[in-house]
């Protein structure tokens, strides 16, 4: 019998644990070279004079629509993420017209999945390739400027200062190269991530690449650093911003 994709899921985080610890502590020097919000930012978040952490596990509550004409429906999720190797886990479950839908997206080492599976029985997306690839390197670098900004250090990250509260990134992982528009408030908090570099996809075979944007807010404390703990994710089509997720923190660890 096929695992569960929750089972999955858990397989994947068991084999992605680090063999050794990285226990460097991100320094006033090291952000130097850094463009000025982002060096305000770090400072913000609590990251600096702390180590490096090389895993963070997530628990996620929320809403969300696979169709921007259809209601919300509610979600639980569990996510993790590894720094070396890169590695991104992602379960959700909910329910569609009376039936357990539950996806599984994984991405490791830029190659990047995403199914889902309607009662357990029958799987209804199986995407792969390209676009997911690219797709995900984005989703990655999101969680990495939102919950993981210490990564920065150990990332392959080219800088442009667009004005004093917007910056260029540009990411590069195993060869694929990204970029996005992240955007500060005066307090140095990161209030939005715009990437023309993701891909909006409903089967898993048709891709439609439309600028993808994050909105956060609600900044608390969680495991020592200050963090968003509300969250959306939208598309801007031809028709208009399409908000398909809202996501809220329920926990977050870091190892």
């Amino acid at each position: 019998m096929a695992l569960s994709y929750l089972k999955k899921f858990n397989s994947e985080v068991e084999k992605a644990v680090c063999a050794g610890k990285d226990n460097s502590i991100v320094s006033l020097q090291h952000i130097e070279a850094m463009p000025e919000i982002v060096r305000k930012y770090l400072l913000y978040t609590g990251v600096v004079g702390k180590a490096i952490p090389q895993s963070v596990h997530f628990k996620w509550k929320g809403y969300f629509k696979t169709d921007e004409n259809k209601k919300w429906t509610k979600i639980n999720a569990l996510q993790f993420n590894l720094l070396d190797p890169d590695t991104r886990c992602f379960y959700m479950g909910m329910r569609m017209m009376g039936l357990p839908v539950k996806g599984l997206h994984v991405y490791k080492n830029a190659k990047a999945s995403m199914k889902i599976k309607i009662a357990g029985l029958f799987q209804v997306v199986d995407a792969k390739g390209f676009e997911m690839n690219k797709g995900e390197t984005v989703t990655f670098f999101n969680d990495m400027c939102f919950f993981c900004p210490a990564w920065f250090l150990k990332s392959e990250i080219q800088w442009e200062e667009l004005d004093p509260l917007r910056v260029n990134a540009t990411y590069t992982n195993h060869g694929i190269k990204i970029s996005a528009t992240l955007i500060f408030n005066p307090a140095g908090q990161l209030i939005n991530f715009i990437s023309n570099d993701r891909y909006l996809s409903s089967d898993g075979k048709t891709f439609l690449n439309y600028p993808w944007t994050t909105p956060v807010g609600e900044y608390k404390e969680l495991n020592g650093r200050m963090l968003p703990s509300y969250g959306e994710a939208s598309w801007i089509t031809p028709k208009g911003e399409y908000c398909y997720g809202k996501f809220y923190l329920d926990s977050l660890t870091y190892k």
